[in-house]
């Protein structure tokens, strides 16, 4: 390390020497004297940079990043040494072998390097590195009780190391902070966040789309970038709005099968947010996504199926699937196993929903078989509700309708969710029993599910829950001999008793109203256990506070007494 700072310290001296030689050089040029300007300015730049690197500690010297970059920069400034004198000749000269058109090139690529050389030599004055006796070292890597500005101080040290270090040192700096944001569930969120904060996201950018590295460093980077999108929002938008999604759909396309897999997971990470979603579509990324879902390894289609379920809202993404013949792809997807399945479900969902185009396209693949047959699976609550909502989404299809009405076990298993599912699975299950046209052997065989329904009736949430249950109730009881079984059903005849209750504010009176009115119907002895429950105080409250449809009801109930008592008074 002491004779690389020697050396250090050596090319440092002959840097400051030739540089104020150049400088006055750089001022009296007689041909390009624009570029000469510009020149000039930069070796004013670099003299001031140096300045401050050679009056700092001996120990500065040592850094391996100086030790790398001030023998290339002397480089630079002997060339542009040598420019100089064949542009300040008298009249200006240049060797018979170099024309203007090649002198004009040359002069451009001296700058073009000299910028480079002081974008390396800011970046290592502000990160701060330079100032410490531990840059003069590798930095040992922090450990989980590690303070967060030694966490920075690392991150700083990495990326410095990342843009002015050759390929051993790209490869090293990417290692490390692999390793770091691998730790960070040990260290409690911290390091994401350090690196979001100190690290340059651009850069690690830079490296996914940039062919003049090995597609090793890409990996590393790659793999650094799904680490920071799924980790932390910060890093995430950070990085979207600094343009990673069209190099990582670039890579999603023509990586490697491991770079495939990482390049998904960023990409499903970054369209989780439904702000980011448009931008797949802008990029072009449905072919690469489809391809993606096609021939990815399994975590490849699972992230990449999960990306299509992100961005199926969006207009022009729909327009694109249509295009590339997105829906046989996801159609193929529902026999997947795992949560590509229940992406794949999703978004067949979100595409059926959008219009009968979409559905004929489904329909066309066979996606509602392909949908029975996911619900037969062992049950994975988030793929049971994606493939009930995709199935209810084809329903306004007559054919699918058709189908779905006539399908006995699927009836049966509708029933069953709404008996035992969560609120989710029984509001979709009671949604389709009330869109399909059932006949009264069907709604006899399905019966078993009305006391849930009534239990349905007192959940204020997910919203629409009590509204769907009624109207399944009311459907349901359209047939007498269900009718029959509710009114015998004491428990659920006293919740809708309570739940007319004007102080019960939980329920909509509409709905056990609508219930209660469709059990009046025809002589199934509903009319006595709802008096006797209490329901004609709760209505005749309702009445009185005019909430429409209570009165009517009210004098269905009390008809048959008040009959009966005019036909005994007849009689006496």
């Amino acid at each position: 390390m002491q004779m690389q700072g020697s050396s250090t310290a050596t090319t440092l001296d002959l840097i400051l020497h030739l540089l104020p030689l150049l400088l006055l050089q750089s001022l009296s040029p007689r041909a390009f004297t624009t570029r000469w300007h510009s020149i000039s300015s930069k070796l004013s730049h670099l003299q001031s940079s140096l300045s401050q690197i050679d009056a700092q500690s001996s120990s500065t010297q040592s850094n391996p990043l100086l030790h790398q970059l001030l023998p290339n920069l002397l480089s630079t400034l002997q060339k542009t040494k040598y420019l100089a004198q064949l542009c300040c000749g008298d009249p200006p000269s240049a060797a018979p072998t170099i024309g203007k058109l090649q002198l004009q090139s040359d002069l451009d690529i001296a700058s073009s390097s000299l910028a480079l050389h002081l974008h390396d030599l800011d970046l290592l004055l502000k990160s701060g590195l330079l100032s410490s006796t531990a840059a003069a070292i590798v930095l040992s890597h922090p450990t989980g009780g590690s303070s967060k500005e030694d966490v920075a101080f690392f991150v700083r040290d990495v990326f410095a190391r990342l843009q002015i270090g050759g390929l051993e040192f790209k490869k090293k700096a990417l290692d490390s902070l692999l390793q770091l944001l691998h730790e960070d569930g040990l260290a409690e969120g911290k390091n994401v966040h350090v690196v979001s904060d100190e690290g340059d996201l651009p850069y690690l950018i830079h490296l996914l789309d940039s062919g003049s590295y090995p597609s090793s460093i890409r990996e590393q980077a790659v793999s650094a970038v799904a680490l920071l999108t799924t980790a932390s929002d910060s890093a995430k938008t950070i990085l979207f709005e600094e343009g990673v999604l069209g190099p990582l759909l670039r890579l999603l396309e023509s990586g490697s099968s491991a770079v495939k897999e990482k390049a998904a997971a960023a990409v499903y990470a970054i369209t989780s947010d439904p702000e980011n979603a448009w931008a797949i579509s802008a990029y072009g990324g449905v072919t690469a996504l489809i391809d993606a879902c096609r021939s990815g390894s399994p975590a490849t289609r699972t992230h990449a199926s999960g990306t299509m379920m992100n961005v199926a809202t969006v207009e022009d993404v729909q327009h694109a699937m249509v295009e590339e013949n997105a829906v046989p792809v996801l159609v193929e997807l529902l026999a997947a196993e795992g949560p590509t399945a229940g992406n794949a479900a999703k978004c067949v969902s979100i595409l059926a929903s959008c219009g009968d185009e979409f559905r004929v396209l489904i329909e066309r693949e066979n996606g509602l078989q392909k949908l029975l047959e996911l619900l037969q699976e062992p049950p994975n609550p988030d793929t049971l509700e994606h493939s009930l909502r995709a199935i209810y989404a084809l329903s306004p299809s007559p054919s699918t309708a058709r189908a779905l009405s006539s399908s006995a076990g699927f009836l049966l298993q509708l029933a069953e969710l709404i008996k035992q599912g969560n609120p989710s699975l029984q509001q979709i299950s009671a949604s389709l029993i009330c869109s399909l046209s059932l006949n009264d052997s069907t709604k006899r065989a399905i019966s078993c599910c009305m006391g849930s329904l009534v239990k349905m009736l007192e959940l204020p949430k997910p919203v629409g829950l009590q509204e769907v249950a009624a109207r399944a109730l009311v459907s349901l009881l359209v047939v007498r001999a269900n009718r029959k079984d509710l009114a015998r059903d004491e428990k659920s005849i006293t919740k809708l008793v309570l739940m007319l209750d004007p102080n019960n504010e939980r329920v909509c009176k509409k709905f056990p109203m609508m219930v209660v009115s469709a059990l009046l119907l025809g002589r199934v002895g509903a009319r006595k256990r709802l008096v006797a429950a209490g329901a004609c105080k709760h209505l005749q409250a309702l009445a009185d506070m005019e909430v429409p449809g209570a009165r009517k009801i009210m004098q269905k109930l009390a008809g048959n007494r008040l009959k009966n008592i005019l036909n005994r008074g007849w009689r006496d």
